[in-house]
């Protein structure tokens, strides 16, 4: 399926109004009516479909005009804060020290990670790192921290 940003999509480009890593960025940037899903995740960036299908879930990209839609995108992150009773500014105080706790355990090989967790200031900055933090833990230990973010 090839993706393109969606006008939304176009502003945040300009304003940064929506944090995105730097690699997310990289891969927004490349959703240009060209390139398909597989191509971009294939690209090397290192960023997964969740992610994607997160700025698909913001209304950031959007299906080229005359393909059929994507499969159902992964729930955006405010409609599940909403949905369990607990504000997102509580999400990021329950979720960030146990991102902390996570990235401090790989030792000198998460300092930057560490680092990138300490430099947030929201539950979407959280967020968007939650997918670097499980592939350096590895699912089970990052379950902790996915239940904090998303329950």
């Amino acid at each position: 399926m090839i993706l393109v940003k969606t006008e939304a999509g176009q502003q945040v480009l300009k304003d940064r109004s929506v944090p995105l890593t730097p690699r997310q960025r990289s891969a927004f940037i490349q959703f240009d009516g060209k390139r398909s899903i597989d191509d971009v995740l294939g690209s090397g960036l290192g960023i997964g479909r969740e992610e994607i299908e997160r700025m698909i879930a913001l209304d950031l990209l959007a299906p080229l005009a005359g393909q059929p839609a994507a499969a159902p995108p992964v729930p955006a992150a405010p409609a599940a804060a909403a949905s369990s009773g607990r504000s997102r500014q509580q999400r990021y105080k329950d979720a960030y020290p146990i991102a902390t706790q996570l990235t401090g355990s790989l030792g000198l090989m998460g300092f930057r990670l560490n680092l990138q967790v300490e430099g947030t200031t929201s539950y979407e900055d959280l967020l968007a790192l939650a997918p670097k933090i499980r592939a350096a833990v590895g699912p089970e230990k990052a379950a902790a921290l996915d239940k904090a973010l998303n329950d």
